[in-house]
């Protein structure tokens, strides 16, 4: 029994591409493919040619001539045997019949998008619409079809392209968003390692200065129970000769004993920060020019300055500050101890102190005792020591006169409130080199901070106006 392939192939090689069905008197056009006569000329005229023009072949579009049709008797003779063995096309047993007439779709109207039959092209729904036999409407298709693939896998090549770029992309963003996850770490380790030590170094400070100021307590102390213990000895010996006969009290008198009274009773109560008792030497500090801000204002004999809005046209030395209104004194400070007094007033903004001769005088400045300053300051209605890490400063009265103390062999600059004679802050350091006064007037804050600072005259006595 023969197999059903090459039955297939043989019932396929009879069938009429056009009707499906076995080929009637079969012809063969210039492209080879065979078809019915009748069904290759109705497929002719369908086609409307002018005269002379090719026509498609409905299976693989090769152009062939109308007229130009071969009889093909040889297959003719095998349709005819084909059919004496009652075998039917493979097609013919799965074609399409049309729901109303039950004949074969051969046709398609363009028009209604529809496969229809013969019958239904002579119908009043299709006879005036546009048709085309079935096979040649599925190879339009299939053409366009083809002509839509072209785009569709551009497209899908391009969309795989933005795919891989953005698979690219998340790849990068992944990597620095590690970079940036370890960067951070990294550098708060080192945060964590900066201020671990600087929280060291600072509580060893606090205990270097809560070690030095409780010897200076003691010692101060010390020096009062020395004190009380003399002045009960001068009690004792003033109560003794109190009790001697008249004339003996005159040969004595007050003059032994007057000398003494005074030297106890003179030693300062007050404590500062500096040990043994406090001689003050006021010194005469006067604003060297050279050193102005272009906006400010020295008065004739340089012991007030002004802030102006306006800069001044003033020679750019190096020794002049040319980014914030700063000046300094004209003295130079290298030993000894010195004292000066600053006027304020309702100023509310402010900065006082001493800095080296050396200082950044040019861009921005930070000022800091490891930068060369050490000054206290009013910024923001807050009075603060202007260390590494700012330290508020508490006072009760507000300062109207500022006194400045500079214990130069010691390392201290020291800081007063003249104004109910309290202590503000102490720096403690080691000098070296020329030290300045340091003034800074603050810029105008509306119809605010408009006051001059002046450095006002202190009394020859010791002291000048702390211990008054």
């Amino acid at each position: 029994m023969a197999s059903a392939a090459p039955i297939e192939k043989v019932l396929e090689a009879a069938t009429c591409s056009i009707c499906l069905e076995y080929l009637t008197e079969p012809v063969t056009i210039d492209c080879g493919h065979n078809f019915c006569q009748a069904c290759i000329t109705q497929y002719s005229e369908y086609r409307e040619p002018e005269a002379g023009t090719m026509i498609p072949c409905p299976q693989c579009r090769e152009p062939f001539q109308k007229g130009k049709l071969r009889p093909n008797k040889q297959l003719a003779d095998i349709v005819k045997n084909i059919k004496k063995l009652e075998l039917k096309p493979e097609n013919a047993q799965k074609e399409n019949l049309c729901e109303r007439h039950e004949e074969k779709l051969q046709l398609f109207c363009e028009e209604d998008g529809e496969a229809i039959c013969v019958i239904c092209r002579e119908s009043w729904a299709h006879h005036t619409h546009a048709v085309v036999p079935i096979e040649e409407a599925a190879q339009d298709y299939k053409v366009k079809l083809q002509e839509a693939l072209g785009p569709l896998r551009q497209e899908l090549e391009e969309t795989l392209e933005l795919t891989s770029e953005e698979e690219e992309k998340t790849t990068e963003w992944q990597e620095k968003v590690e970079n940036r996850r370890q960067l951070i770490t990294r550098e708060f380790k080192k945060l964590h390692q900066f201020l671990s030590e600087e929280e060291q170094l600072l509580l060893q400070r606090l205990s270097e200065e809560e070690r030095e100021t409780l010897q200076k307590l003691q010692d101060y102390i010390t020096k009062l129970s020395e004190q009380s213990a003399m002045l009960q000895q001068l009690i004792t010996e003033v109560e003794e000769k109190s009790l001697q006969p008249a004339a003996e009290l005159l040969k004595v008198g007050l003059l032994t004993i007057s000398p003494s009274i005074p030297a106890a009773l003179n030693s300062p109560v007050t404590p500062v920060p500096s040990s043994d008792s406090v001689t003050l030497s006021p010194v005469n500090v006067t604003l060297d020019p050279d050193t102005a801000h272009p906006t400010l204002i020295l008065s004739e004999d340089q012991k007030t300055v002004t802030y102006a809005d306006k800069q001044q046209d003033l020679p750019d030395n190096l020794k002049r500050f040319d980014t914030y209104p700063i000046v300094l004194g004209f003295n130079k400070l290298t030993g000894g101890r010195h004292y000066w007094e600053v006027e304020v007033g309702d100023k509310t903004n402010w900065t006082l102190g001493v800095c080296t001769e050396s200082v950044t005088r040019k861009g921005n400045i930070y000022l800091s005792p490891e930068n060369g300053f050490w000054t206290v300051c009013l910024r923001y209605g807050e009075y603060k020591a202007l260390t590494s890490h700012l330290t508020p400063l508490s006072m009760s009265v507000k300062p109207r006169r500022v006194g400045i103390f500079l214990d130069y062999e010691a390392g201290e600059v020291s800081f007063y409130n003249v104004t109910d004679k309290s202590h503000l802050f102490t720096f403690t350091d080691t000098f070296s080199g020329t030290l300045h006064p340091y003034f800074y007037t603050g810029y105008k804050e509306g119809f605010r901070n408009t006051s001059p600072l002046i450095i006002c005259p202190v009394p020859a006595q010791a002291g000048g106006n702390l211990c008054a």
